[in-house]
């Protein structure tokens, strides 16, 4: 067989369906999460959460601690994230706005106190044993402060989504989670038109002021 069709398809001779399953319906949600998220739609909370539930539940079978931290961290911000795109702006929808140096500076904390946080969860359970735990501790940063100026709907939040996604993309497919190496190609395109869109809406929104 092609060594690249091994590569991708080894780590699931041994996975049971049941688990092959909940990887592939947490994939097609997390694809329609950021789908909805581009075209500033608030489905982009609940079917994010209900993928991120399903990675926790993954990424615990498969001990990847560092990934089950963003998971749950996604699921709390998503929550959060519904509120604020709902009710935050007095009943209005809220608008895509560029970051102020205070929000960098809250999404840089973010940032530093997650890589701190997820050194303590490796350390704790004993790990960093493999180079793709040293990486985690830099994804899971960017992930947690980019989703956190998603759910404040920052239009920067796209830029840092990208750099985690070219992180992510070789790191998944080492780790064994082919389908989910797959999906986080998917979410680079979605990331980089999700961009261009909320670029739009945000030079459209200052055309009306």
């Amino acid at each position: 067989m092609n060594p690249i069709f091994d590569f991708f398809l080894e780590p699931y001779r041994t996975a049971t369906t049941f688990n092959i399953i909940i990887e592939i319906i947490a994939v097609v949600f997390g694809i329609a999460s950021v789908w909805y998220a581009q075209k500033e739609n608030i489905l982009v909370f609940p079917t994010g959460i209900i993928s991120t539930v399903l990675f926790v539940y993954l990424c615990y079978i498969f001990t990847l601690y560092g990934d089950l931290t963003i998971n749950i961290y996604y699921t709390l911000m998503s929550i959060y994230g519904w509120y604020m795109w709902k009710y935050s702006d007095n009943g209005n929808e809220l608008a895509v706005t560029k970051s102020s140096m205070k929000d960098w500076m809250k999404a840089g904390l973010i940032f530093v106190v997650t890589m701190i946080f997820v050194i303590c969860v490796y350390l704790y359970f004993n790990r960093f044993d493999r180079i793709t735990d040293y990486i985690d501790t830099i994804t899971t940063g960017i992930f947690f402060a980019g989703m956190w100026l998603m759910a404040n709907k920052k239009i920067e939040n796209w830029l840092l989504w990208i750099i985690a996604d070219l992180i992510s993309i070789p790191l998944y497919f080492v780790k064994g989670l082919g389908f989910t190496g797959l999906q986080f190609i998917i979410f680079l395109i979605l990331a980089v038109q999700g961009y261009n869109a909320w670029k739009k809406s945000l030079d459209k929104t200052r055309q009306t002021v």
